[in-house]
């Protein structure tokens, strides 16, 4: 992956999130307060990290325990298949966290050991932020609902919200084309 798209995808998730909570209408609002215990989204969610995680535990080295790949792939399957069943509470949060990890490494490994220009911590920033936050929600996926709860109790905090999501993810953008 280039280091100019590793920069935009970033900045776009940014974008689209940003103009979500600025805009933040009684659609957006409602769909973001069901958002952390919808099936339709635990189903999409859920579903793609674990074959994005499956995908990555068939391929792994000998140094990564690559002779026991087989086992940990049914491992991990069958955990993943039995999350539907036993877990299904905040499952859509806990998707969106695995997906974050599984993109985290590829869009770091683009700007792994590259330090000039000083604009490329901008992105590397926003990409640490969200393992970080993944990590909470991952652990705490109650805590989005908590959030989104706090957030839309006034309109003007999701607005502001916004605001600072689409601008930064605006000077992202204009950051991924000064390599």
């Amino acid at each position: 992956m280039s280091l100019t798209l590793a920069t935009l995808i970033p900045a776009l998730l940014l974008v689209a999130l940003g103009a979500l909570f600025l805009v933040s209408n009684s659609l957006i609002i409602s769909m973001c307060k069901a958002f952390p215990r919808s099936k339709a989204a635990a189903g999409v969610l859920f579903g793609a990290g674990a074959a994005w995680f499956l995908y990555a535990v068939s391929h792994l080295s000998e140094a990564d325990f690559g002779e026991y790949r087989v086992a940990l792939f049914i491992g991990f399957a069958v955990v993943a298949a039995l999350s539907f069943f036993y877990v299904p509470d905040f499952l859509a949060v806990r998707g969106a966290c695995i997906l974050m990890l599984m993109m985290a490494m590829p869009l770091l490994e683009a700007g792994y050991m590259i330090y000039q220009p000083a604009q490329i911590y901008l992105y590397k920033i926003a990409v640490y932020a969200g393992i970080v936050l993944a990590l909470y929600l991952g652990a705490s996926p109650f805590r989005l609902r908590d959030f989104f709860q706090w957030l839309f109790a006034r309109q003007a905090r999701a607005r502001a919200l916004g605001g600072v999501l689409l601008g930064y993810g605006l000077v992202l953008a204009a950051v991924a084309f000064t390599y």
